[in-house]
């Protein structure tokens, strides 16, 4: 594992020093105290060495105090959530879930907590962007939660370098330890909700390992994971990144942004939330043994976006939005006229969140509109 040591997260010997660090950190203290604004900062240290009396592993200290935070925060802003899985999968067996992305932190988070629930024997490693890293204590605390670091914004060389020391690491995770691994399909969030998978993060896979592309890819067991929010919090966030990329060439997000991002998406509310896997790809991908090396990844990345977008879990809002879009009644039999208003109610709230002195509400509508409505198109072309 010290050939990790600079991306891998703590091991079950380091737990207790990553948690001691934690809890002197100032900043993490006052992030806490939103919660519990009455307790002074010494009680609310006081409090969390007491709960960490007897813990001594790392998948311990995820369900003593990651899983009932998790449960206690899904309570307040979902209306419940549930994990589904293919007959006979083999929850003794660890695999990769690779999936859509809507929420920085909670996917892979509230994913952890479905393992503990339905009695998986281990929680999942969690791909991480350096760039989210943004305070001292996230880094420790996304470390204690089992994340690993991915390395972006280097030159190509070091690029290739980092990818094949990723890459190695994950093989290790799944030919030494009972985690399972989740990884979104592409870097960063699709803003307008049209889920693709990258070709990169599946040719990464394959610089580690051993065997054929096939067999590397293989080893990774992965499973197609569909991530359905009946809301996202953060869709008037992103389209307020639309229209600045549209009216500023060189935008770029700042660490502030991220913030606002990670802190709206925790604490907004995302009404029905649904994952749903896929069988491991290995069931096919011998199929596609001899496909030149650049078909093979283009055919994988398909079929993988077809497994995912034939699964999700459509609510009456994404097809009032994809009529609303269209300008016609296509979805109309999905939804009532009542369900419709609140829809359009909730449009116009959300484009009233946009803060900019020049705001575009027709094209804010717009790019709200098309995420909401972009699943319910990539599902018509899956099961057609």
């Amino acid at each position: 594992m010290e050939d990790y040591s600079d991306i891998r997260p703590y091991v079950d010997s380091e737990v207790v020093e990553g948690f001691e660090t934690l809890i002197k950190d100032d900043e993490f203290i006052k992030v806490l105290r939103h919660f519990k604004p009455l307790l002074p900062p010494f009680v609310i240290r006081t409090m969390l060495k007491t709960k960490m009396h007897g813990i001594s592993t790392v998948l311990d200290w995820q369900k003593h105090f990651i899983y009932p935070q998790v449960k206690r925060l899904m309570k307040r802003i979902s209306q419940g959530y549930s994990l589904t899985l293919p007959m006979q999968f083999d929850m003794q067996a660890n695999h990769t879930f690779l999936s859509n992305h809507r929420d920085i932190v909670l996917d892979s988070a509230l994913l952890d907590v479905l393992f503990i629930d339905n009695g998986f024997r281990s929680t999942a490693q969690i791909a991480i962007g350096d760039n989210l890293l943004i305070k001292p204590w996230i880094k420790t605390l996304v470390r204690l939660n089992k994340a690993f670091i991915v390395q972006r914004s280097l030159p190509v060389r070091e690029a290739l370098k980092a990818s094949m020391h990723m890459s190695e690491y994950m093989h290790h995770v799944m030919a030494n330890t009972p985690d399972n691994i989740w990884i979104a399909q592409r870097e960063g969030r699709a803003k307008d909700s049209s889920d693709k998978t990258q070709e990169a993060v599946l040719k990464m896979m394959t610089l580690g390992g051993e065997g054929t592309v096939v067999e590397r890819l293989k080893a990774m067991r992965i499973v197609p994971t569909t991530i359905s929010y009946e809301y996202d919090p953060c869709d008037y966030l992103k389209a307020k990144e639309f229209q600045l990329k549209r009216d500023h060439a060189d935008y770029t997000k700042t660490k502030k942004d991220d913030m606002d991002n990670m802190r709206v998406g925790i604490l907004g509310q995302k009404g029905r939330v649904r994952y749903i896997c896929a069988p491991c790809i290995n069931t096919w991908l011998d199929e596609l043994a001899e496909l030149p090396r650049s078909e093979f990844f283009a055919e994988v990345c398909r079929r993988i976006d077809n497994e995912i977008h034939r699964r999700y879990l459509l609510f009456p809002i994404n097809y009032v939005c994809a009529d609303m879009l269209q300008g016609d009644k296509q979805y109309g039999v999905y939804y009532s006229k009542e369900q419709q208003q609140q829809v359009e109610q909730y449009i116009n709230s959300r484009i009233q969140l946009v803060d900019l002195p020049n705001r575009d509400d027709a094209f804010i509508r717009e790019r709200i509109l098309t995420m909401y409505a972009n699943p319910v198109y990539n599902k018509a072309k899956a099961m057609a």
